[in-house]
C-alpha cells in the first residue's frame, strides 16, 4: 500500500513539472525578437549589403552590380543631384545597400557614410526618389586637461595622448595672443573640451574648446567661446573681460594726434638723391617727440635695439604670419623675448636714425616679406557691445572658477581631468 502511495506521488509530480515545462516553451513561443532599425529602416524587411567603395568605382557600377539598371540610374543621379552629387563618391568610404528580400536582391536604398556620425540616404523604391542626410545620435562629454609646458606645447598635449587637431585648436585660439616658439618652461595651461561619442563608446572626435587659460611669463590669458551674435551665430574667444582673442592690428601705432608723413611706396622717387628710385617699405606716422608708441598687436619681441639707419627700434612677432616693426624711437620701453600686449606702449616717438624730423617708421611683415598694412586683409575683429557685457560675464562666471582649479559639481555632461605628466 505504501509502494502504491510512493508511486501516485510520483506520477502526479512528473505530470505537473510536465505541464510547467510545456507552458514555459508556450511562453517563449510567445515572445518575439525586438525589430532592428538602422537609418529609419525595419532591417528585417531587407536584405542588408555592407561595403566600401574600390578605387575607380562609380556610384552607378554600384547599383548596376546591385541589378538596378543605368536608365533608372540616370533618372536617380539627375533627381538628387542638388542635395547629392554621385560623382563625388571616393573610394575607401563605406557603404550600405537595402535590398529587396527575394531571389533577385534588387538594391533599393544605398546609405553612403561620409564619416562615423554623417550619411547620406538614397531611396529609390518606390516611384518617388527621395534623399536625406542622417545623423547618428551623439553623446557629449566635457573634459578638463592641464599641464606644465618643458620643450612645447606639442611635447606636453602628446602627453596627454591628445590628438594633434586639439593642438592645432588651441593654437588657432590664442594665434593672436601667444608666440608659440617663444613659450617658456614652467608655461601652464588649462581647458575644458568637449569629446564626442556614438553609441556611448565608439570614439568620433572633438567638439568645442569651451574655456581654456594660458599661463604665459606669469600673465593668465583667458579665453572663452561666446556665441555673441545670434543672427550671424559664430561664436567667438574672449577673454575675462570681454575683449575678442582674434584681434586685428590697430590702424595706427600712435592713439591720438599724428599724421601720416609717408606711406609705403616702392617706386617712391627722392630729389636729394638725384630723384632715383628708393623704394619706402613703412609708414611714417610723424607726432610729437616723447608721444607714446604701442604695439598694434599682442606678440613677442624679437629685437630691442639702437641700429644704424633705423636708430633706436623695436620689433616684435604677433604669430607665424605676421610682424611689425618701429623705427627711430626716442627711448625703447621693452626688451628682447618680452611678452606685450596689444596697445602696450613699446617706446616713445624720437629722431634717431636716419630721420628729417620726429616720427615713428611702422614696418609689417607677412610671412617674411615686408607688405603695406593697409592693403592686406587682417583678421576683423569687433568689440563685445556694452549691452551685451553682463551677460557675458554671466556666463563666463562659472567657466572661469573651474579653469582656477575649483569644479563645479556637474551631472550632464561629465566632467572627468587629464593631467598631463612632467
Amino acid at each position: 500500500m505504501k509502494k502504491i502511495f510512493l508511486l501516485l506521488v510520483l506520477i502526479i509530480s512528473f505530470s505537473s513539472c510536465k505541464k510547467d515545462i510545456e507552458k514555459s516553451v508556450t511562453t517563449l513561443k510567445k515572445v518575439k525578437p525586438k525589430p532592428v532599425y538602422r537609418f529609419g529602416y525595419k532591417l528585417d524587411d531587407f536584405v542588408v549589403i555592407q561595403d566600401t567603395i574600390e578605387r575607380g568605382e562609380s556610384f552607378g557600377a554600384i547599383l548596376d552590380r546591385h541589378h538596378v539598371f543605368y536608365p533608372k540610374i540616370n533618372q536617380i543621379a539627375g533627381s538628387i543631384k542638388e542635395v547629392f552629387d554621385v560623382r563625388r563618391v571616393r573610394a575607401g568610404k563605406p557603404y550600405t545597400i537595402l535590398a529587396s528580400k527575394d531571389s533577385v536582391e534588387k538594391a533599393k536604398v544605398f546609405i553612403y557614410k561620409h564619416d562615423k556620425i554623417n550619411a547620406t540616404i538614397v531611396d529609390f523604391k518606390d516611384s518617388i526618389i527621395t534623399v536625406k542626410r542622417h545623423q547618428k545620435p551623439i553623446k557629449t562629454i566635457l573634459r578638463t586637461a592641464k599641464g606644465v609646458i618643458n620643450s612645447s606645447l606639442s611635447v606636453t598635449m602628446d602627453s596627454l595622448h591628445l590628438s594633434a587637431n586639439l593642438t592645432y585648436t588651441i593654437a588657432d585660439i590664442y594665434a593672436w595672443t601667444l608666440d608659440f616658439y617663444k613659450l617658456q618652461k614652467g608655461d601652464s595651461f588649462k581647458f575644458m573640451y568637449e569629446e564626442r561619442f556614438i553609441d556611448d563608446t565608439i570614439f568620433a572626435g572633438y567638439g568645442d574648446v569651451k574655456s581654456a587659460v594660458f599661463k604665459h611669463k606669469g600673465q593668465d590669458l583667458f579665453a572663452f567661446k561666446y556665441l555673441a551674435d545670434s543672427i550671424k551665430g559664430i561664436p567667438e574667444y574672449y577673454d575675462e573681460n570681454g575683449n575678442m582673442l582674434r584681434s586685428q592690428f590697430l590702424k595706427s601705432p600712435i592713439k591720438f594726434q599724428y599724421r601720416i608723413s609717408s606711406r609705403y611706396n616702392l617706386k617712391r622717387r627722392i630729389a636729394f638723391y638725384g630723384n632715383r628710385i628708393k623704394p619706402h617699405r613703412g609708414t611714417d606716422f610723424a607726432a610729437n617727440r616723447g608721444t607714446p608708441i604701442l604695439a598694434t598687436a599682442s606678440g613677442t619681441v624679437t629685437k630691442s635695439e639702437r641700429r644704424g639707419g633705423n636708430g633706436n627700434y623695436v620689433k616684435l612677432k604677433h604669430n607665424n604670419t605676421y610682424s611689425t616693426q618701429y623705427l627711430h624711437m626716442k627711448k625703447r620701453k621693452v626688451k628682447k623675448g618680452q611678452y606685450v600686449k596689444q596697445g602696450d606702449v613699446i617706446g616713445w616717438v624720437g629722431m634717431t636714425g636716419n630721420t628729417g624730423g620726429p616720427h615713428v617708421c611702422y614696418r609689417f611683415w607677412k610671412n617674411g616679406k615686408e607688405v603695406d598694412p593697409f592693403k592686406q586683409k587682417l583678421p576683423a575683429a569687433e568689440p563685445l557691445k556694452k549691452s551685451l557685457k553682463p551677460k557675458f560675464l554671466e556666463f563666463m562666471k562659472p567657466l572661469k572658477y573651474q579653469l582656477e582649479n575649483k569644479i563645479l559639481p556637474v551631472k550632464e555632461p561629465e566632467v572627468i581631468d587629464y593631467i598631463a605628466k612632467k
